[in-house]
This record gives C-alpha cells, sequence and structure tokens, in this order.
C-alpha cells in the first residue's frame, strides 16, 4: 500500500527525534532565545493543492529570526524591483553572516540578502521614509497575510534581547551608513530589524507563508499573485546559495531544495511545484543552523525525491 504524505512525514520525523532530539547548542548569544527548550521539534508540509502534514511541536511558536529575510526581501523587491541589486549582492559570503571584513572590502555593498548586513540594507528599503513602526507592522502584516494567521507577532523580550545584544550589527549598519548604503537613520532601521527578527511562528505557519514560493509566486491556495514569478526564481535561488550561511552548499547537497535557517532553530525549505515544510528544533550545529531540522529535511527530501537535481 503507498504511504500517505502524513505517514511519510510522522515516520521520518519520530525516527529522526527519537535518535536525536535536543541534538546541538540553543543561541545563547541572545539571552531570551538561551531559554528555550533545545528538546522541542516540530515539523509541517503544505503542498500546492492544500494537502498538510505535521509532526511533533508543529503548533509551538518559536522565534522566526533570519527566516524573516526572505519576506523581507519579497517586499523589498516589489518596492525596488531590480534597483534592489545595486544596494546588496546575489553571491555566497564564504565568510560568517556578522562579518565586517568583507563588508570593507566591497566598499560597503554586502554579498546578499541574508548575511546580517544585506539583510539591513534590505529592511532599509522596506522602511522607505516610513516610522519603524508602520514598517514592522507592514513587515507583520504581509506575513500574518501569506500565513492566513492574525495570531503572528513581536516577541517583545526577544526584540529587546536582540538590541540590547546586537553591538555587530550596529557596527555593521554604521559602516554601511558610511558608505551612503543606509538612507534612514541607523536606530531606525535596527529597531525594524530587531523586532522583524522576534516575530513568533508556528511550523504550520510559517510552510502556509512561504507556499507562494513553491508555485511562481502565486499563493496557490487563494490564486493571489504575490511576486512575479522571476522575484519568485529569484528568491528560491538566493534561499539555494545562501539560505544557510556557510554550510548553503552543504544544505543544496544534501537536502537539494532552496531553504533559509534562523538562529530559533527553524528552516523554511520551498519544493518548487510541490509546497513548503517548515522544521523547528532549538539545537544549532557549529554554523548556527538547526542540527535535528537539516538532518529531518535531508531525509525527508530523501525520501520524497524532492531534490531540485
Amino acid at each position: 500500500m503507498t504511504e500517505t504524505l502524513a505517514q511519510i512525514v510522522a515516520a521520518v520525523g519520530k525516527d529522526v527525534a527519537d535518535a536525536h532530539r535536543g541534538a546541538g547548542k540553543v543561541a545563547d548569544y541572545i539571552p531570551a532565545l538561551a531559554r528555550v527548550d533545545p528538546n522541542r521539534f516540530g515539523l509541517a508540509v503544505i503542498t500546492c493543492e492544500g494537502e498538510t502534514a505535521e509532526f511533533g511541536d508543529s503548533w509551538m511558536p518559536f522565534s522566526i529570526q533570519s527566516i524573516s529575510k526572505v519576506f523581507t526581501l519579497t517586499m523589498a523587491l516589489e518596492r525596488l524591483g531590480e534597483d534592489l541589486w545595486v544596494r546588496v549582492g546575489r553571491e555566497p559570503s564564504g565568510s560568517r553572516f556578522n562579518s565586517i571584513v568583507q563588508l570593507e572590502a566591497e566598499k560597503g555593498v554586502p554579498r546578499n540578502p541574508f548575511i546580517n548586513a544585506g539583510a539591513i540594507v534590505v529592511t532599509d528599503a522596506v522602511l522607505a521614509c516610513r516610522t519603524p513602526e508602520d514598517a514592522l507592522a507592514d513587515i507583520r502584516d504581509t506575513i500574518r497575510r501569506l500565513a492566513d494567521n492574525d495570531t503572528i507577532d513581536v516577541d517583545k523580550e526577544v526584540a529587546a534581547s536582540e538590541a540590547a545584544t546586537g553591538f555587530r550589527n550596529y557596527s555593521l549598519a554604521n559602516f554601511m551608513r558610511g558608505f551612503d548604503n543606509l538612507k534612514a537613520p541607523v536606530e531606525d532601521v535596527l529597531q525594524t530589524y530587531f523586532h522583524q527578527c522576534s516575530l513568533r511562528i508556528t511550523c504550520r505557519q510559517l510552510a502556509r507563508a512561504g507556499l507562494f514560493l513553491a508555485n511562481e509566486g502565486v499563493d496557490p491556495l487563494n490564486a493571489t499573485r504575490i511576486v512575479s514569478p522571476e522575484h519568485a526564481r529569484r528568491i528560491n535561488a538566493i534561499m539555494m546559495t545562501c539560505g544557510h550561511y556557510d554550510a548553503s552548499g552543504e544544505f543544496a547537497f544534501q537536502v537539494g531544495l532552496p531553504g533559509k535557517s534562523g538562529v530559533g532553530g527553524g528552516i523554511l525549505t520551498v519544493v518548487p511545484g510541490v509546497g513548503a515544510v517548515a522544521v523547528w528544533s532549538p539545537g544549532l550545529n557549529d554554523v548556527g543552523n538547526s542540527q535535528v531540522g537539516t538532518l529531518v529535511l535531508e531525509r525527508l527530501a530523501s525520501r520524497m525525491g524532492w531534490s531540485v537535481f
């Protein structure tokens, strides 16, 4: 008898969770994230036909962190189009996500939108002469609309932790301001950035929010066009090459799908033409990606034959 998607998701989730639950180290350099239970694990898959399969703590909200960069990039591309690429590149960095060395060598233009410097430039583009409060409401409401859920909101404790410990981000932002690659005041950009990274979301909501990227920019469940097919392809391409920082090549090699990780332990993965997958396990590996989450996605992609290669 052919296994259903729900059965496969449950089997893969259980096998990996039983063997590896709690592996990795939580992001203790952000105080509010240091207290997250490393044994939590959630997995959700939503297909373009609307089929849903879940396992574990798929209903529990976690800190979206850098996965928010996918959605701000989507918004910035719709605002600026190709002009965005004058301010931020499209190449893997080969350096740590918060490195300033490469930024100096390349005159304040970050390598890609997913390293911190690049994401700060993208947030500046979304801010665009508005107050941080208005820009953040726009980001939050965009993700709520994509996830079809109005409960998604900022974790104020995490945002305060981000702001209190974000010294390197302040350095990056001021450095880029010195090259005139930030237009808004540094404090406004970073307050927006810290708060967007502090949104709380569940695996099911995250998979739903990313579904348009699996369907050439159209939300397949309500037929709403979110971005052009070209922009959807470009976002997926950058997720594939840059979505896991130093380990982006390894993720492409092992999983073979566009993905974006966050230090809250979440990963959003796009299966073009099929659906979206979200996984959450707070323990991180040495390069800051969810250790159990990465393993689950590798097993699930292999089992389903989802690799784009």
